[in-house]
C-alpha cells in the first residue's frame, strides 16, 4: 500500500512504517547472531523502548470502515494480493510478527510461523497438506507423538501412511516412494536426527528420489531439525521445502514455553497460515516475547552444549560400562559409513543430544538415572540443563514392542542433552552414577 492510499484511508498523514531492519553493512551480510538484536522492530513505533513490549491484546483498532473492509477484502482472496497488518491476535501479532522474521533469518528461509508447541505446529501442517485418501511418507523414527498422529490419528480420516528407515539409501528411499506413488502422496516427513536413535535420514537422496519419481506436481518434503537447528543443519539448502521445530528446546532454551515453529516458501506457508488462522494454533504474546529473548543468546547457549556434549561422550565412550555413545560427533567408517558420509554433508555440528547404550537393560538403565545428581530426570532436550530420560520407558512407552527393537528404542538406551554447566562437573556426576550400575 502507497503512503498516499494509506493516508485516504486513515483520513490524515499516513501511518508512521517500520524503519528497514538492517541486513548488511556495507558489503558485509550481518550473521544471525547479530541481527537477533534487533530484526523486524523499530523501537520509535513502541514509544522508543529498546525491547518490544508484549502486545497483550486480542484485537486491533482499524482507523476506519475502509481500512478494515480492504483488510478482509485481502484475507478473503476478492483482492489480490493479500493483507497486511493485524486485525485479531488468533492471526497474528506484534510480537509474533517480530518472532516469525527472527526465526526465518536463521535459514534464509523466505517466511515462517510460530505455533503454541511443536505437536500444534505439526498437527497445522498436516491438516493443511493433507485429506482422506492422501499418504504421507515418512523416515522413522519419529517422535512418538508425531507417529501418533500420523498413523491413529489422521488414519482415522482415512489418510494412509509409508515409511523407511532414517538411515535408508536412495535405493530404499525409492522403493518405498515407488510403492507410495501409485496413490497420492500429499507430503514427505522426516526427523533428523531421529528421536530418540540421533539416526541422520539423507534430504539430498529424498529430494533426489522425489523429483526422479514424481513427474508433475511435487509432494513437499517437510523435516523436523529440532535436534540440530538451526546453529548445526539448515535442511532447506539440501533440499527441504519446510522446516519444522519444537522451539520449546534450543529456541527457547530455558526449559519454561512451550511453542512451535514452520518454515519455508511463502507459497507454502501461507497454505499452512490459513489453516494456522481457521485452527488457532499460534502462540501467545508472551511466549513470542520470551522465544525473543531466547534467540538473543541461542548462538552462545547452543555453542556451550555442544562443547560440553564433545567432552562428555569423549569419556563415556571409553567407559566400561557403556555398550555404544550414539554421538554424531563419533560417526566413522565401517557400519557407520553411510551415517558419516551424511554427517560431512548436511550438518554444521554434533549437536549435544545423544543415545546412551549401557551394558544391561531396563534395570542398569534406572539405577543410572536415579543416581544422577546434576542432570534432571525429565523428558524434553535443548535447555540450559543437563536433561536424561529412558524413551523405551517414558516418550516412546506407547510405541509397539516390536517397532522400539526395529527402531533401536531398547531397554538400556538413556537419551541424554547435555546443558551449559561445566563438564567436568558433569562428568564427574556421570562417573558417580555409572558406579551404581
Amino acid at each position: 500500500m502507497t503512503d498516499e492510499t494509506e493516508a485516504d484511508l486513515t483520513g490524515g498523514a499516513p501511518r508512521r512504517r517500520p524503519k528497514p531492519s538492517a541486513d548488511r553493512i556495507g558489503d558485509r551480510k550481518l550473521k544471525p547472531s547479530t541481527m537477533m538484536m534487533g530484526h523486524g522492530y523499530d523501537p520509535v513505533l513502541s514509544e522508543g523502548s529498546l525491547k518490544p513490549p508484549i502486545f497483550l491484546t486480542s484485537t486491533f483498532v482499524f482507523p476506519n470502515a475502509a481500512a478494515g473492509k480492504r483488510h478482509f477484502e485481502g484475507v478473503t482472496g476478492k483482492r489480490p494480493g493479500g493483507a497486511e497488518g493485524l486485525v485479531y491476535s488468533r492471526f497474528n501479532g506484534p510480537n509474533q510478527e517480530i518472532l516469525e522474521d527472527r526465526l526465518a533469518v536463521w535459514e534464509e528461509a523466505e517466511d515462517a510461523l510460530a505455533f503454541s508447541s511443536g505437536m500444534s505446529a505439526i498437527a497445522t501442517l498436516f491438516l493443511s497438506m493433507v485429506k482422506p485418501g492422501d499418504t504421507i511418507v515418512h523416515s522413522g523414527p519419529l517422535y512418538a507423538a508425531t507417529e501418533t498422529l500420523i498413523a491413529r490419528i489422521l488414519g482415522r480420516f482415512g489418510v494412509h501412511w509409508l515409511d523407511f528407515p532414517a538411515g535408508a539409501t536412495r535405493a530404499e528411499i525409492d522403493a518405498v516412494l515407488n510403492r507410495a506413488a501409485s496413490g497420492n502422496v500429499a507430503l514427505i516427513y522426516l526427523e533428523s536426527p531421529a528421536n530418540p536413535t540421533n539416526a541422520l535420514v539423507d534430504v539430498e537422496a529424498v529430494r533426489a528420489s522425489r523429483d526422479a519419481i514424481f513427474k508433475g506436481a511435487k509432494p513437499p518434503i517437510a523435516i523436523d531439525n529440532t535436534f540440530l537447528g538451526p546453529l548445526w543443519a539448515q535442511p532447506l539448502k539440501q533440499g527441504a521445502d519446510i522446516v519444522v521445530y519444537s522451539l520449546t528446546k534450543y529456541a527457547g532454551g530455558h526449559s519454561d514455553l512451550v511453542a512451535g515453529g514452520v518454515l519455508g516458501n511463502k507459497e507454502h506457508i501461507n497454505t499452512i497460515r490459513l489453516m494456522r488462522n481457521t485452527i488457532g494454533t499460534i502462540c501467545d504474546p508472551h511466549t513470542a516475547w520470551m522465544l525473543l529473548r531466547s534467540l538473543e543468546t541461542l548462538e552462545l547457549r547452543m555453542s556451550r552444549a555442544g562443547e560440553n556434549a564433545v567432552k562428555v561422550c569423549e569419556y563415556l565412550r571409553s567407559h566400561p560400562k557403556v555398550e555404544k555413545v550414539g554421538y554424531l560427533g563419533f560417526l566413522e567408517g565401517g557400519d557407520d559409513e553411510r551415517q558419516a558420509d551424511i554427517y560431512r554433508r548436511h550438518c554444521i555440528g554434533a549437536g549435544s543430544t545423544f543415545s546412551l547404550y549401557l551394558k544391561g537393560g531396563e534395570k542398569e538403565a534406572f539405577a543410572f538415572l536415579d543416581a544422577l545428581k546434576i542432570a534432571k530426570l525429565a523428558v524434553s532436550l535443548g535447555g540450559t540443563e543437563t536433561l536424561a530420560s529412558h524413551p523405551a520407558g517414558m516418550t516412546h512407552l506407547s510405541v509397539p514392542e516390536a517397532r522400539k527393537q526395529a527402531l533401536g528404542i531398547t531397554d538400556n538406551l538413556v537419551r541424554i542433552s547435555i546443558g551449559v554447566e561445566d563438564a567436568d562437573d558433569l562428568i564427574a556426576d556421570f562417573e558417580e552414577a555409572l558406579k551404581t550400575v
